[in-house]
């Protein structure tokens, strides 16, 4: 499965161009250089509208007509509970401050760039697919067809997860969580910090059926081992949820339960690999 075996300019027409290491060293720096001029134009267009990013979507979570907040309160008059319930409560009141004298303006490029990676994640993960490609076999490059629509939905969706879901209930704790004598007034830095730590992980996350579809591919990971397996992992996802959450049952249960689903679909699609790796060496033999 070398790189050399096939030309990179046309993968799909089997050629036979071989390419030297350095020609493959060009060839990543190109691609570098394409995926980093994504980011950095995806950056500038968010910066321009810094205003709609930190108003409208960074600080969305903390103010008490978020769509999530709505969204439970509905739900909690639907179900006869009443809006005093505490499935209706807004997050707390608070003033974020910029405590450095640049920090606002530092701020501002940092998270710009960084909501510009999730933006221009398809187009960067196309072009990590476009470098890997070429060295995959003909029949391989079928079964792995939509790997950058598969890989992008479920990234894009696992930081949608987390900015609707983990994000709302973790500042409605953590700003609600006070000390005798303490008033609490976040940074700009440290919100935006945990806003990233809502989001992106669970992103990353939502990759494990991918992850686990390659490794299944070349056989280091089994359905029969995975469900093996299921005991520990129901304790590691437990784990995992108290890091990446705050102290909160409710938040832990939200981000647990999704993370056991993904396993256990992650076990079927291990189970159909196998399967489907038998019936192409039946084939074959």
């Amino acid at each position: 499965m070398a790189l050399d075996q096939v030309g990179v300019n046309n993968p799909g027409s089997g050629g036979s161009k071989e390419m030297s290491f350095f020609d493959h060293l060009e060839e990543l720096r190109w691609h570098i250089i394409r995926s980093l001029l994504a980011i950095v134009v995806a950056g500038i267009v968010l910066f321009i509208f810094q205003d709609w990013l930190f108003g409208s979507v960074l600080f969305g979570p903390t103010r008490g007509d978020f769509i999530s907040y709505r969204i439970l309160c509905a739900l909690s008059e639907q179900m006869g509970m009443g809006t005093g319930d505490a499935m209706c409560l807004p997050p707390p009141k608070f003033t974020i401050q910029a405590v450095g004298f640049a920090e606002p303006f530092v701020t501002s490029i940092k998270v710009s760039f960084l909501a510009g990676l999730v933006l221009a994640f398809p187009y960067v993960f196309y072009e990590i697919w476009r470098f890997i490609s070429p060295g995959l076999l003909e029949k391989e490059r079928r079964a792995s067809s939509g790997a950058v629509f598969i890989c992008s939905f479920l990234f894009l969706f696992g930081v949608f997860f987390g900015y609707f879901v983990v994000a709302p209930f973790g500042v409605r704790w953590l700003g609600g969580y006070t000390l005798p004598g303490v008033e609490n007034q976040p940074t700009l830095s440290s919100l935006i910090n945990y806003m990233v730590m809502f989001t992106l992980p669970t992103g990353l996350m939502f990759e494990l059926p991918v992850v686990v579809y390659v490794l299944a591919r070349i056989g280091l990971v089994t359905a029969a081992g995975m469900r093996k397996f299921r005991r520990y992992a129901v304790v590691l996802v437990l784990i995992v949820a108290g890091v990446l959450t705050p102290p909160d049952p409710v938040t832990q249960f939200l981000v647990g339960i999704p993370m056991y689903l993904l396993y256990e679909a992650s076990i079927y699609i291990a189970a159909r690999v196998e399967k489907r790796l038998k019936l192409q060496e039946a084939s074959e033999g």
